[in-house]
């Protein structure tokens, strides 16, 4: 199998509900922020420039049933009329530039009906072919602690070989085992944070976890969970396809968790399924809070950081002089 990861997916067919209202009115993949380089941009444009940052050639967009339009507008770069407005403004072209780059490289399929986030990426199956890809949440903001993309970081485990597949983790207290996908790993020897995985596990009770998820080298309550981005070979769908076809269903839907962990079990090599700790964090910005905390993050990451943190600190000092004072 080839090492090289051409292709990735984002699935962007969620309904938003925890958006609402606002992602009655905008998808919420075209929610806004201020990027890290100073430039207002929507959602799906900064997941997908972290996708092209780390080498990926291709990107395919799983949406909801008449959502392609959305994206294709926005990534069309400008008009001769937009042109004309932005006379004289470089850095507005080049943004529209990078736009219609980002447009050339779209693939679109569509997610019929709403069950769920494996029967999302089964529709990207001919897309991928027969290569490993990259697969992206559409609603992650993923901001790195190092020079390398979060991607890269991902995607250079891969290509370092011992693996068909590699999913990003990070350390996460056992207090949120409830958000995410959670995975018991074996440490490889000479190869800090990277894991060999021996179970997977969507959202496990705390019991659980404890008894059959604990990590070796871990501090005590700590777990390895989905960091939201991962690279698969092309089983992944034959796992989603068992799934699909014999109906496996949790919570009423198909998920992918539990196709990883058929792929892990019944598909893979013992020991090719590996995990990954990332430098840096994610951000859902499906949820107000995490909306809210995503551009904190980019701000604090980004050019305007000197300014952000003055601000903060002026927002700060107001809001705490009425409990000094009440205090005193």
């Amino acid at each position: 199998m080839t090492r090289t990861v051409r292709k990735a997916v984002i699935t962007a067919a969620g309904r938003g509900t925890r958006q609402y209202p606002a992602s009655s009115a905008v998808q919420k993949e075209m929610f806004p922020l201020v990027d890290t380089d100073g430039l207002t941009k929507t959602v799906i444009q900064i997941i997908g420039e972290e996708a092209i940052r780390a080498g990926v050639e291709e990107i395919c967009l799983v949406t909801q049933p008449g959502d392609e339009g959305l994206y294709t507008d926005y990534f069309r770069g400008m008009t001769e009329e937009t042109f004309a407005a932005f006379a004289g403004k470089e850095w507005a072209i080049e943004a529209a530039e990078q736009l219609a780059d980002f447009g050339r490289r779209l693939h679109f399929v569509s997610q019929d009906s709403p069950e769920g986030y494996g029967h999302a990426v089964y529709q990207a199956k001919d897309f991928v072919g027969d290569e490993p890809f990259l697969h992206l949440l559409g609603d992650h903001v993923y901001v790195a602690a190092c020079e390398r993309c979060c991607a890269q970081q991902l995607i250079d485990v891969f290509a370092a070989g011992g693996f068909d597949a590699v999913t990003a983790v990070q350390a996460t207290p056992e207090r949120l085992l409830h958000l995410f996908g959670t995975m018991r790993g074996e440490p490889i020897e000479g190869r800090d944070g990277v894991w060999s995985v021996g179970a997977i596990e969507e959202k496990p009770a705390p019991e659980f976890a404890r008894a059959s998820l604990r990590t070796p080298g871990l501090p005590s309550g700590q777990y390895l969970c989905h960091f939201g981005m991962h690279v698969f070979p092309p089983a992944i769908f034959e796992a989603l396809e068992h799934h699909i076809k014999h109906d496996i269903r949790v919570g009423g839907e198909i998920q992918l968790t539990n196709a990883q962990e058929f792929m892990r079990t019944e598909i893979l090599a013992p020991g090719r399924y590996g995990a990954c700790a990332i430098e840096g964090r994610r951000f859902d910005t499906g949820i107000p809070y995490g909306l809210m905390e995503t551009q904190l993050a980019l701000a604090l990451a980004g050019v305007h950081r000197g300014e952000i943190v003055e601000s903060i600190a002026l927002l700060l000092a107001e809001h705490l002089a009425p409990i000094a004072r009440r205090q005193g």
